[in-house]
């Protein structure tokens, strides 16, 4: 058994209000711990597989394709492989959301 959390892992990411970690990554998926702190943007990237974004803490402002809509915590949102997807923390408090990617890219 292996046990982690966010916090304690290597970020793969850290610069401008934006923190990520991947908390799980093997051939078959990935997950991504993202945080984002008021104010903070991920600019629009594509990936070449299908990407479920699961909203754990504030909203997270998502452009998927030409899309731009905000979800409250415990949102599901798909993003279609090969679609630029962005997200951006419009609010006030840190954003944190889980990027499933499957299979792993």
């Amino acid at each position: 058994m292996y046990s982690r959390t966010w916090k304690d892992l290597e970020p793969v990411l850290n610069v401008n209000g934006l923190h990520g970690v991947k908390l799980y990554s093997e051939t078959e998926g990935e997950i991504v711990h993202l945080k984002l702190e008021p104010g903070a943007h991920l600019k629009a990237h594509k990936t070449p597989v299908n990407v479920l974004f699961y909203i754990l803490e504030g909203e997270a402002t998502l452009q998927i394709g030409d899309e731009v809509a905000t979800y409250p915590k415990d949102s599901t949102v798909d993003s279609p492989k090969d679609i630029p997807h962005a997200v951006t923390n419009n609010g006030k408090v840190d954003l944190r959301l889980l990027v499933i990617k499957m299979p792993k890219p």
